[in-house]
């Protein structure tokens, strides 16, 4: 479990396709000497885990499923990515209750800069945008955020400066394709309703 607040801007440092998946090399700042072989790492809202470390970096396979159905099938060398550890029991929960299972994809539609914060505007697939609602949570690659409005297929964040800065939102552009996870509660809710 995760919870959407991002502690370092990582690059894909190597990407090999193997026998049995495709390998990402992650170049982090953190310190890898923590992190276990098997650990849980978020990359950009994706639970991934991993197989190597040395210093300054580890890797991670992924397999066709995965690269189908979120960005990281279009990751190269140099990539940068939002990450994330696994949440331990007792850390603080900053963002929201994220599980690192992508939902789909959406469309970045528009981007304004409004005072020192910036607006960006996004369209989820269907049926994926019957689980959006205004004022709820939205894992955007990897980050937690509100929604702060909702029409139709598209909705509407405010990205303060330090998410802007801290995390890849900042370098988004129009067209491009991000990771989204809806709010678990929000699934399970819609579930409910549909077995009730």
């Amino acid at each position: 479990m995760f919870t959407g607040i991002i502690t370092d801007i990582g690059r894909v440092r190597a990407v090999a396709q193997t026998a049995r998946d495709r390998r990402y090399e992650i170049e982090t700042a953190w310190d890898t000497s923590g992190i276990d072989l098997g650990a849980s790492i978020s990359h950009s809202g994706v639970c991934l885990t991993v197989v190597e470390k040395a210093p300054g970096w580890f890797a991670v396979e992924v397999s066709g499923e995965t690269l189908s159905k979120t960005t990281l099938g279009a990751w190269t060398a140099g990539t940068k990515i939002n990450l994330e550890r696994a949440t331990r029991a007792g850390d603080e929960l900053g963002g929201h209750i994220v599980s690192g299972h992508v939902d789909g994809l959406g469309s970045v539609v528009e981007i304004t800069a409004e005072g020192g914060s910036h607006r960006i505007v996004i369209e989820a697939p269907e049926p994926l945008h019957r689980f959006i609602a205004a004022k709820g949570s939205i894992t955007v690659d990897g980050v937690s955020l509100t929604v702060n409005s909702v029409d139709g297929r598209r909705f509407g964040l405010n990205i303060i400066p330090h998410t802007w800065e801290a995390t890849t939102l900042g370098e988004l552009k129009v067209g491009d394709p991000v990771n989204l996870e809806i709010d678990m509660l929000a699934r399970y809710l819609a579930r409910w309703q549909e077995t009730a």
